[in-house]
């Protein structure tokens, strides 16, 4: 798996990746590294489920407007990076805020080094979001670089985590203790957590599409434990393993997978939770799996 040596995210000039030589057979992504992904998978399927002023209600603005800082982990080629910049800050197609990076700051990592250089050419607000190739699983990379991005800042941990249908990949990669690692990394590096788990079906599909292409099977497919419903396998390790609450579900995409959100347990004096999200009001959008 690729690994960023970056150590200073906006310092040191990096090797320009050429995108034209690589060519991927339809489904040969074993990291979900699809060139383009966006196409049958759009962002717009995922923010209709998800309310516009959910961070302004989970991180209300105090004097000194700190910004909310973001981690999207495994954001392709940033399509929904973007488009979830977007949604919270109410931005339209088009659309530019002169204070809006002051608002919102994402730091959006992807192990792919080609769609992590298309997302900094295409992203139409590079002041406000930042990509570096990382595998999340590399501790040592993770730590220079996570910890390089919220030290511009002063903080230590992020105010909320995007993990959008990921979990797969890192279970398929590193088996039933890597999907257990990488939550407990997510977890201690988050107050919020919104993740996007796919469904086992889905696990079925990956191998079948490397099986008719010839390539070998995922080292860990067979001998996975933790399979079935992977939504509840995943609420069972964050809550209870990794001191983290479900505060919602927000309902299924078109493709049925789940947007939970969840939040460290330690995070209840300082944030505590909208009543739009307890009592699910404005038309009772949000579902709790409780």
């Amino acid at each position: 798996m690729a690994a960023s040596t970056e150590q200073n995210l906006g310092g040191a000039e990096e090797a320009k990746v050429e995108e034209e030589p690589r060519v991927l057979e339809p489904g040969a992504a074993p990291f979900g590294n699809f060139p383009h992904y966006a196409r049958f998978h759009s962002p717009e399927q995922r923010l209709r489920l998800l309310p516009p002023e959910l961070l302004s209600r989970l991180f209300p603005q105090g004097p000194e407007k700190k910004p909310i800082l973001g981690l999207d982990v495994g954001c392709n080629s940033g399509d929904l990076s973007v488009a979830l910049y977007k949604h919270f800050l109410f931005l339209r197609d088009g659309e530019t805020h002169s204070d809006a990076s002051r608002e919102l700051r994402l730091l959006c990592c992807d192990i792919d080094p080609v769609l992590v250089e298309r997302a900094k050419k295409e992203c139409p607000f590079p002041d406000a979001l930042t990509f570096i190739t990382l595998d999340f699983m590399n501790q040592r990379s993770r730590k220079v670089l996570l910890s390089s991005f919220l030290s511009q800042f002063g903080r230590s941990v992020f105010d909320i985590g995007f993990c959008m249908s990921i979990t797969m990949w890192i279970h398929l990669n590193h088996g039933d203790h890597g999907l257990w690692e990488f939550l407990a990394h997510l977890s201690s590096l988050c107050h919020y957590l919104l993740v996007e788990p796919q469904p086992w079906k889905c696990y079925r599909a990956a191998a079948r599409r490397l099986r008719k292409l010839g390539l070998h099977d995922f080292d860990h497919f067979h001998s996975l434990a933790i399979r079935g419903d992977m939504a509840s396998q995943i609420v069972q390790i964050l809550t209870q393993d990794h001191g983290m609450e479900l505060v919602c579900c927000f309902g299924n995409t078109s493709w049925d997978r789940s947007l939970l959100l969840f939040r460290a347990k330690q995070t209840t004096e300082t944030h505590p939770i909208p009543e739009l999200l307890i009592e699910g009001k404005e038309g009772n959008r949000l579902r709790s799996l409780r």
